[in-house]
Formats: C-alpha cells, sequence, structure tokens
C-alpha cells in the first residue's frame, strides 16, 4: 500500500463519505452506486446478484469452523476505549490475565465473566465495585 493507491475517506456526521486530502480538507467521493435499479430489484435479484460477486460467498461451515471469536474482555475494553494497561488498572484485573484473555490463551471462569458482564452494564457504577468483591481471584 502507498501513499499514491492509498485514499483516506470517513464519514460525516450526515452520513456522507468524504476523501480527506493531504492538506486536510476534503471532497465528497463520488458516488456509484445505481440506487434506483437497487430499489427495483426483487430479493431473488439481490440474492442472485450477491452470489454473482466472488468478493461476496457466503461463508462455508469449515470457514466458520476456522474463524476465531473475538474475546469479550478485548471488545468490552475498546467499545471502553482504554487501553490494555488501563482496564487493568481501572477495573483490578491483572494485566497477564487480561491478555491471556484477549489472546484466548485462557477463557475467563465464570466470576470473572459475571465480573466482565457487570462492568459492561455500568462500567463506572457501584455495580462493577460490588462484583469485584464477589468474584475470587483472577490468577
Amino acid at each position: 500500500m502507498s501513499k499514491e493507491t492509498t485514499i483516506i475517506a470517513k464519514r460525516q456526521s450526515d452520513g456522507t463519505l468524504v476523501q480527506v486530502l493531504p492538506d486536510g480538507t476534503t471532497k465528497p467521493l463520488e458516488d456509484k452506486t445505481d440506487w434506483q435499479r437497487l430499489r427495483d430489484m426483487t430479493e431473488d435479484e439481490v440474492h442472485a446478484a450477491a452470489l454473482a460477486n466472488p468478493d461476496a460467498q457466503p461463508l462455508t461451515d469449515d470457514a466458520v469452523a476456522r474463524m476465531r471469536r473475538v474475546p469479550r474482555a478485548k471488545t468490552l475494553r475498546r467499545a471502553l476505549g482504554l487501553t490494555q494497561e488501563e482496564f487493568a488498572t481501572r477495573y483490578q484485573i491483572p494485566i497477564g490475565t487480561l491478555r491471556d484473555w484477549e489472546h484466548g490463551r485462557t477463557e475467563p471462569d465464570q466470576p470473572a465473566r459475571a465480573y466482565l458482564k457487570a462492568i459492561a452494564g455500568n462500567p463506572d457504577g457501584g455495580d462493577v465495585r460490588e462484583a469485584r468483591m464477589l468474584a475470587v481471584r483472577f490468577e
């Protein structure tokens, strides 16, 4: 990937896509989609068109079996906008344990899953502190 062949795009608050130019200004991206043609297609035509696209083939059972699930702890941490270190410190989880969960080396046990659920439901509240007091050590 080079700067000559890569464009940077972003979606604005109104939903439009714009290209970000090197000087930081933006210009609208050309929309080449024939939206009326798509609206006029039946569900069967949409399905057939999707299957005809070699880049949009349905997953096979083998492909699904090979996929790795993103650990809940990592998804939660990212949703809160925290680094591993910040998340571990804020919620008193050993950093090594958090890394093991995120890399799929180990899975959180039941008390840890309950603690993560409490964090997800109320990341700043007392429920998290109460859940932490009830949870066993994660080490």
